[in-house]
C-alpha cells in the first residue's frame, strides 16, 4: 500500500514557475513508476509526465515538453514536477500517481495509487 500527498500548488502569473512535490509512504517507493496527471476545470484528467524506478527514464506529454520536468529522490520518497513558463491552460488540479509494475504509461488506468491533488492556477 502506498499513500501519496501532493504539495506546492498555488497561484502564479503567466510565465512563472512552480515546483510540485509528492511525498510517498512505504518502504518500497523506489520500486514504483511515478507520474503526474492533471484535470483542468470542466475537462477530463490528462497525463503530464512519468518517471521510471531509478529516475533514468522519463516520458512527458507534448503539451509540457520543454517546460515541465519530472524527477524523483528515492531517499526522500518524493517525486517532483518542476513547471516553468506556465500558461493559463496549465491551470488544473495536479495529481501524483504510482504504478507498481510494468512500463511507463500515460494511461491513468495503469496506476494503482493516487494522491488527493493540488490546485495550480495560472493567471493571465
Amino acid at each position: 500500500q502506498v499513500q501519496l500527498v501532493e504539495s506546492g500548488g498555488g497561484l502564479v502569473q503567466t510565465g512563472g514557475s512552480l515546483r510540485l512535490s509528492c511525498a510517498a509512504s512505504g518502504r518500497t517507493f523506489s520500486m514504483y513508476i511515478m507520474a503526474w496527471f492533471r484535470q483542468p476545470p470542466g475537462k477530463e484528467r490528462e497525463f503530464v509526465a512519468a518517471i521510471t524506478w531509478g529516475g533514468s527514464g522519463t516520458y512527458s506529454a507534448d503539451s509540457v515538453k520543454g517546460r515541465f520536468t519530472i524527477s524523483r529522490d528515492n531517499a526522500k520518497n518524493t517525486v517532483y514536477l518542476q513547471m516553468n513558463s506556465l500558461k493559463p491552460e496549465d491551470t488544473a488540479v495536479y495529481y501524483c500517481a504510482a504504478r507498481g509494475a510494468g512500463m511507463l504509461t500515460s494511461d491513468g488506468l495503469g496506476y494503482d495509487y493516487w494522491g488527493q491533488g493540488t490546485q495550480v492556477t495560472v493567471s493571465s
